[in-house]
């Protein structure tokens, strides 16, 4: 049987004090978060990519603290820097000029990131990169990306775990989770935005997904749940216990196969992670 992690996509959230935290402030947010959860998803470090010359990499002192900050069972899903996983720069307006990103897939770069990371190393159960949407401009095709990908990790270290995460829906085809299974990659099921149902694609390929796999829990429109919570993020907004349900029969079946599943919630999910992951708990124990 597999193992399952419940935690949240960030933690720091004052909104949480009296579900998670003892007090909205003054606290060691992690050390807390950590007496209730064995895994939270770092999104953070992702926002790295500032210009040509400007490139923003985990700091050593702040990994030290998340280490120090958390018991050696806990453990950690990363996403990886965009300095690394954007083919091009961000635009500022749609009628500017695409930009190639230098660090595109660098493994230069990415050498010193786990050489950054190299104190929680040991805690890390994924190292997520995150692909957005990727028009013919950015990637010309699947092929393509799985070239890129293949050229990459066989370049890069492997005693870390890595697992894919793509926004280009047609992706999600039997080609892409065989070649993930091929190259030892792991799944990331993202649920919200324009992508599929997870539960949906799950089940088209079930057969193929081995090893750690990790579902986010994202949901809709951000603003909108954003306006309706205040960002305050300690009650359920959108009931999605229908869709949880689904969610929960997926959890099973991996872990009736041996998949380690990390499930990681976001606020924008229903309104409360730590609200959703209590919901997702005890549709598990029915």
């Amino acid at each position: 049987m597999g193992e399952i992690r419940f935690g949240t996509c960030s933690w720091k959230y004052p909104g949480w004090a009296g579900l998670v935290y003892s007090q909205p402030k003054g606290i060691n947010y992690l050390t807390e978060y950590a007496q209730h959860y064995s895994t939270v998803e770092i999104d953070q470090w992702f926002w790295s990519l500032f210009g040509v010359d400007k490139v923003s990499l985990p700091r050593p002192e702040v990994v030290q603290d998340y280490v120090n900050s958390t018991p050696p069972e806990f453990r950690f899903t990363i996403k990886a820097p965009n300095s690394i996983t954007l083919t091009h720069f961000y635009r500022k307006k749609k009628s500017d000029p695409p930009v190639k990103n230098p660090y595109f897939l660098s493994p230069t770069l990415f050498a010193q990131v786990l050489d950054t990371l190299t104190p929680m190393k040991a805690q890390i159960a994924a190292l997520m990169f995150q692909f957005e949407y990727l028009n013919k401009q950015k990637m010309r095709d699947q092929y393509e990306f799985h070239q890129a990908l293949k050229t990459f990790f066989a370049q890069v270290d492997r005693s870390v775990p890595y697992a894919i995460e793509t926004r280009n829906p047609w992706y999600l085809n039997r080609r892409y989770f065989e070649f993930l299974l091929e190259e030892g990659l792991s799944c990331v099921f993202l649920e919200g935005y324009y992508m599929p149902p997870i539960v949906e694609v799950y089940n088209k390929h079930r057969q193929l997904i081995r090893g750690t796999t990790v579902i986010r829990l994202h949901g809709g429109d951000r603003k909108e749940i954003e306006e309706k919570s205040g960002e305050q993020w300690n009650r359920i907004w959108e009931d999605r216990q229908a869709e949880l349900r689904a969610v929960v029969d997926m959890i099973k079946d991996l872990q009736s196969s041996g998949v380690d599943v990390y499930v990681n919630v976001n606020n924008h999910y229903e309104g409360s992670a730590p609200l959703t992951i209590r919901r997702l708990e005890a549709l598990l124990q029915e």
